[in-house]
């Protein structure tokens, strides 16, 4: 029989590799919560709040910039449109997801939509890196709201598990002109208030079913993910500046097609 607290800091471990990777962390927990036999809390809060843990560790790593964001919201213009392009983007999932939540739990969750989904976006992947536009945009400050809100309807398709949130923003700023490095660090801060956000809907949706030993599974996760989530902030940005975006796309139809293997064959 399986240790949960083990499963529970592998589980961490794999949402902190692949939450700023454009492979979906949510379908990868949802693929190792079914080859683990995972048994977590209900609702999958437990895969939902371990993601603040890499949320964490995005604060961590720019904390510097965030700071500098937040105490220049006194006087400063370009720390305003970095707050409001982060907002804009997050405004729309944020609304599909309340919506559309019952149906995403009860409908979505399952392996055979991850694989597809995974599949689909590995091809798009290929598609966009061998067509993407000639980067205008540089920094975040220099956003415009139009540019924010289209970037946040991208966001909307990882919704979906298995697309991932950070390949569907990254991927859709780079087609609307934004660089690799930029749209990489925009995808991070976006994060932040959108997986804080899941998180406490999550949480409140669920806590009559919280248990003791579900807050200590949790624990295990959030940390595990933190830790994780700092060394693949600290070098996907330099990563994606060598290579691009292909090793991901190729990743994911390989995975995807294996899983779906297994599955059928």
């Amino acid at each position: 029989m399986s240790n949960p607290y083990v499963d529970a800091a592998v589980l961490g471990l794999v949402e902190g590799l692949t939450e700023f990777l454009p492979v979906s962390s949510t379908g990868h927990i949802i693929l190792f919560d079914d080859l683990l036999g995972f048994d977590g809390p209900p609702g999958h809060v437990f895969e939902v709040v371990i993601q603040l843990g890499a949320i964490l560790a995005i604060c961590v790593v720019y904390f510097s910039r965030l700071w500098n964001v937040l105490i220049g919201l006194r006087s400063d213009p370009r720390a305003w449109r970095f707050v409001i392009a982060v907002l804009l983007a997050f405004l729309p999932s944020a609304v599909l997801g309340l919506v559309l939540h019952g149906f995403i739990k009860a409908v979505l969750f399952n392996t055979t939509v991850v694989c597809v989904s995974l599949i689909i976006g590995g091809i798009i992947i290929l598609v966009v890196e061998r067509f993407v536009p000639t980067p205008r945009y540089h920094e975040v400050e220099r956003f415009t709201a139009p540019l924010a809100l289209k970037i946040g309807l991208f966001q909307c398709l990882a919704l979906v598990p298995g697309v991932s949130r950070s390949g569907a923003t990254i991927l859709g700023a780079l087609m609307l002109g934004v660089d690799r490095r930029t749209a990489a660090e925009f995808s991070f801060f976006l994060a932040i208030p959108t997986m804080f956000g899941a998180t406490v809907y999550d949480l409140y949706k669920n806590w009559s079913h919280m248990s003791s030993d579900g807050a200590t599974l949790i624990a295990v996760g959030f940390v595990v993910a933190f830790l994780s989530a700092i060394v693949v902030v600290r070098s996907f940005v330099n990563f994606i500046g060598r290579y691009g975006f292909a090793p991901f796309g190729w990743y994911r139809i390989a995975i995807g097609i294996l899983i779906l293997g297994m599955i059928y064959l």
